[in-house]
């Protein structure tokens, strides 16, 4: 069925109708560039919402930036961020394979029609311009005829009129004669217009019209399957991405699953972890043996470095929470010390009572295990109003044990590549100038003397660097190692051992307190 045949008198209609289907493609193209609009307003703002809580290149090296649970997050700001490119991409493929195709295809439509409607009047015109000159011919043959009856009638009445002469009858006949041909004549091209008209009529109604209508019909038909393809397009634009979107989704997933509570904690052991001895017991003081203690102070701390040796901050205690000490022995009641006693005392001094061993212990502790202050002072220190950041040296001295032996090991690594880096860059322009040597058409040997010198102070300096970090590491590990095993074997050294050892490293580090002096050799007598 068609609508040349079956509309053929629904030519209002069928206009009205296909003006109203390119009126629906025009409001389904404004629905997707809408749409589109939404999509990249989505996109943009996912992918300004991962920006916001994005690290900054400042902060991809706080410590924080290598826990499981900090990385995750960051894999899905990177997740969201393709899935907003995603969103884009749809935006952008609905643009061009929806709107823009459908813009073009619908604006030829519109020509189409308008061509056809064009067809259709000019037949109309012309059936209305046949139908106007069959009209005229049909006046012109009615009024015709009315005269040459007319005239034949005045004719016979003339003629029978006995009074008429014969030049009037002849006359009045020829007069009649010449209407009746007039009207014969008006009459046969009354009769061809007719024919005309029917034939012109039979070719709009049975021809011209409906192959326009059937035209129309088409164009609508094409202009519906076209907006049948833009819908199919519409899903399967997003089903396109949806693999994408889905391999997103499950990074996401990933993410989540790859996060390790455990690996984390060990992560912040490693990045925090001192090297310190945890504090030792808060010992006896025994005032009724009279012992002659510059302070009341007991080792609560392992050292950090030389100056700790000297007894730097043996008077403040040490806190894991900053709180005052309840035990401060400021608040205990001065006495008197006796004097020291001579070697004739014998073993009856009271300078060590009844355990000598520990006095000995406790000195020994005083001076190669002074206390820490607090924790706080192992923290990584910023700048507030009541605390100021600690100069950082080359050699890491102010790092804890643990952290600076990993950065020292972290320094002589990267030296190290990029030395052999160098060496690497030293023997290729060896090898290229002795290239140039034996060809001097490739180039001039000459010109790779500055780049030959450049590499070669670069890598004397960072030979130097590496000697000079290797022995700061040695020199480190040694004496982390000394102090741990002085730590270790307190409780094993003898009297006279402990003694000695205390004698020794305060010879080096301070001058000798008269006291220990004549604890050796009380000690000495006692033996």
């Amino acid at each position: 069925m068609d609508w040349g045949t079956e509309l053929w008198d629904q030519y209002d209609i069928i206009e009205k109708h296909t003006q109203s289907g390119l009126e629906l493609v025009e409001k389904y193209v404004k629905f997707v560039k809408e749409r589109t609009e939404i999509e990249q307003n989505y996109a943009k703002q996912l992918r300004n919402l991962s920006k916001k809580y994005n690290p900054k290149r400042s902060g991809k090296d706080e410590p924080e930036c290598r826990l499981s649970s900090y990385q995750s997050f960051v894999d899905i700001l990177n997740e969201m961020n393709d899935y907003a490119g995603q969103r884009e991409l749809i935006a952008e493929n609905m643009m061009m394979n929806i709107c823009i195709d459908l813009t073009k295809y619908l604006q030829e439509l519109k020509q189409e029609r308008k061509t056809y409607l064009l067809d259709a009047k000019k037949a109309q015109q012309s059936l209305e311009s046949t139908y106007k000159q069959l009209d005229s011919s049909k006046k012109r043959f009615e009024r015709e005829w009315r005269e040459a009856e007319r005239a034949a009638q005045y004719a016979e009445k003339t003629d029978q009129d006995i009074n008429a002469t014969k030049a009037d009858v002849e006359k009045a006949k020829q007069q009649a004669h010449m209407r009746a041909h007039v009207a014969e004549e008006c009459k046969n091209d009354y009769a061809a217009q007719l024919q005309k008209y029917n034939k012109e009529k039979n070719q709009f109604y049975f021809s011209d019209m409906p192959l326009i209508f059937n035209k129309l019909q088409d164009l609508d038909e094409r202009r519906v399957r076209k907006v049948a393809q833009g819908y199919i397009l519409f899903s399967d634009t997003e089903k396109h991405v949806m693999p994408i979107i889905g391999k997103c989704l499950e990074g996401i997933t990933k993410a989540g699953t790859n996060v390790d509570e455990k690996n984390d904690s060990l992560i912040v052991i490693e990045q925090n972890k001192s090297g310190f001895e945890r504090p030792g017991d808060v010992e006896f003081e025994d005032y009724s043996q009279g012992i002659n203690r510059a302070s009341s102070d007991s080792s609560l701390g392992t050292p950090k470095g030389p100056m700790d040796l000297l007894g730097k901050n043996r008077n403040k205690n040490f806190w894991l929470f900053s709180k005052k000490s309840k035990l401060s022995t400021s608040t205990l009641p001065p006495f008197s010390t006796p004097p020291v006693p001579s070697p004739a005392n014998g073993p009856n001094s009271p300078k060590f009572g009844r355990d000598p061993l520990s006095y000995c212990l406790k000195e020994i502790n005083k001076t190669v295990k002074p206390r820490i202050s607090s924790f706080r002072t192992l923290r990584r220190s910023k700048f507030t109003p009541d605390r100021i950041m600690p100069t950082v040296t080359e050699d890491f001295a102010h790092l804890p044990p643990e952290q600076r032996r990993k950065r020292l090991q972290q320094k002589l690594e990267d030296i190290c590549k990029e030395l052999q880096k160098e060496v690497d860059q030293s023997e290729a322009l060896g090898k290229m100038k002795d290239v140039y040597e034996k060809n001097p058409q490739m180039g001039d040997p000459a010109s790779l003397a500055p780049q030959i010198n450049q590499t070669s102070q670069n890598i004397e300096r960072l030979r130097g660097e590496l000697n000079k970090l290797g022995l700061l590491r040695q020199e480190f590990e040694g004496t982390h190692c000394a102090i741990k095993v002085i730590h270790s074997t307190t409780m094993e050294l003898t009297i006279f051992s402990a003694l000695m050892e205390l004698t020794q490293m305060r010879a080096l580090l301070i001058p000798p307190r008269p006291s220990t002096l004549s604890l050796m050799m009380t000690l000495k007598m006692r033996n």
